[in-house]
C-alpha cells in the first residue's frame, strides 16, 4: 500500500510546505513535476505517480530546516527516510541527477551509497524532468540546461566539476527518455 509521500499529491503537500520561501526552487520544483508528468509515459503505468512524487521531492533537501551535510540529494533522503516515505522514492531522491558525481566531490560518496541507485527508466525519467528545466522553471534543452549549471557555479566548485563529469551520464538518462517517449503508442 502506498504512502502518501509516494503519491504526487503527497509530494507536492510535502513540497508546499519547505520550498516555496526559496523562490525560484520552488518555480524549479513545480516546473520538474510538470515535466516528469509529460515523461511518464517512458516509465510503467505501475510507475507514474512514483516518477511525478519523485520529481515533487528531488529538491527538499535544499529546505533549510533539513539542511545537514549541505548536500541536497542526501539531506532530502534522510529527511523522506526520517517520515517513513518509500525506501524506492528514498533512493530517487538521493541519486537524482548524477549525484553520485557531486557526493564523490565533496566526500559524501560512503553516505549516498547507504541508498543504492537503481538504474532504470524512472531514473532516467527523473533525471530528464530535472535536466531539462532551468532554475525557474524554464524549460531548456539538455545542453542549454548544462550550460546554465556551468555558468552558475564556479569553475572548481563541487557542483561545477560535478556536472562536468557526470555530463554523458545526465546526457545518456535524457536521451533514453526521450527515445522511450517517442516510441509510445498514439
Amino acid at each position: 500500500m502506498p504512502s502518501a509521500l509516494d503519491t504526487p499529491q503527497g509530494a507536492a503537500e510535502l513540497a508546499e510546505s519547505l520550498l516555496p520561501p526559496l523562490g525560484n526552487r520552488w518555480l524549479h520544483t513545480q516546473a520538474v513535476a510538470a515535466r516528469a508528468r509529460e515523461a511518464s509515459v517512458a516509465v510503467s503505468e505501475a510507475d507514474r505517480d512514483l516518477l511525478v512524487a519523485a520529481a515533487w521531492l528531488h529538491d527538499i533537501g535544499y529546505a533549510p530546516e533539513l539542511r545537514d551535510t549541505g548536500f541536497h540529494p542526501l539531506d532530502g533522503a534522510r529527511h523522506l527516510e526520517s517520515l517513513g516515505a518509500p525506501a524506492r522514492l528514498v533512493r530517487l531522491v538521493a541519486h537524482h541527477s548524477g549525484a553520485v558525481y557531486e557526493a564523490e566531490q565533496r566526500g559524501l560518496s560512503a553516505e549516498l551509497a547507504v541508498y543504492e541507485r537503481e538504474d532504470s527508466p524512472v531514473l532516467d525519467a527523473l533525471i530528464f524532468a530535472d535536466m531539462t528545466t532551468g532554475p525557474a522553471g524554464q524549460s531548456f534543452d539538455f545542453d542549454t540546461r548544462i550550460d546554465e549549471i556551468l555558468v552558475r557555479y564556479e569553475p572548481g566548485s563541487e557542483v561545477h566539476n560535478a556536472i562536468s563529469k557526470a555530463r554523458p551520464y545526465l546526457r545518456g538518462a535524457v536521451e533514453r527518455t526521450l527515445d522511450r517517449m517517442a516510441h509510445q503508442p498514439m
